[in-house]
């Protein structure tokens, strides 16, 4: 392949990972993080670092201070409704303001679903929030901003998953299989768990 290709192909790799969300996380008052989700290649540590820098830079900020906060090759921009710190993380070239609104699309997203979603529906219903954000991002960029679209697909994919559920089945354990391994620890199961009827006493559940 020629250089120029090469060149061409990194050049549009770049411009793709700078317009777009890295990460989001969901982080209480008390630091307990409600959902995470990284749309860029980060190691273990990074993603830890990350958290810690959310908890030590964005929960002591006073309600009047900026919703900016750089951090080295990307930024945090962030809101607060009520208990929730809702902070995405960036690239330091991107519009702040886009991604406020888009903070606050998502919020609306997850208030339509929920009837006003508090911090009790993320720690149990983390699954559904997923959904949303991955019904609305892909790959960090916002893909879908028709929060009516965006209810009409979860919907259908709930009565999907009604129907082929069988009696006695867990309906939400159907969707581990989308869910990282941290992610279903968050939801308090383990991965690959199924708690249907077909697990005997002896058998795994």
């Amino acid at each position: 392949m020629p250089a120029t290709d090469i060149t061409g192909e990194a050049m549009a790799n770049s411009a793709i990972a700078n317009c777009g969300w890295s990460f989001v996380v969901l982080m209480s008052r008390q630091g307990k993080i409600r959902l995470s989700e990284f749309f860029q290649s980060y190691t273990e540590s990074e993603k830890r670092r990350i958290l810690r820098d959310i908890g030590a830079d964005i929960l002591p900020r006073a309600p009047k201070m900026c919703n900016i906060v750089e951090k080295g090759t990307y930024k945090f921009v962030y809101r607060r409704y009520a208990s929730l710190y809702f902070v995405v993380g960036v690239p330091l070239g991107l519009n702040e303001l886009i991604v406020l609104e888009q903070i606050h699309l998502f919020v609306e997203a997850l208030d339509g679903y929920f009837n006003s979603v508090c911090e009790l529906d993320l720690v149990f219903s983390l699954h559904k929030s997923l959904l949303i954000l991955f019904e609305m991002f892909i790959g960090g960029m916002l893909c879908e901003s028709s929060k009516r679209e965006v209810l009409k697909s979860i919907v259908e994919a709930e009565e999907l998953v009604e129907e082929m559920t069988k009696p006695g089945e867990d309906t939400a354990s159907q969707l581990d299989d989308g869910l990282s391994f941290q992610e279903q620890f968050q939801l308090g199961r383990t991965p690959g768990r199924r708690t249907g009827p077909a697990a005997g006493p002896g058998g795994r559940r």
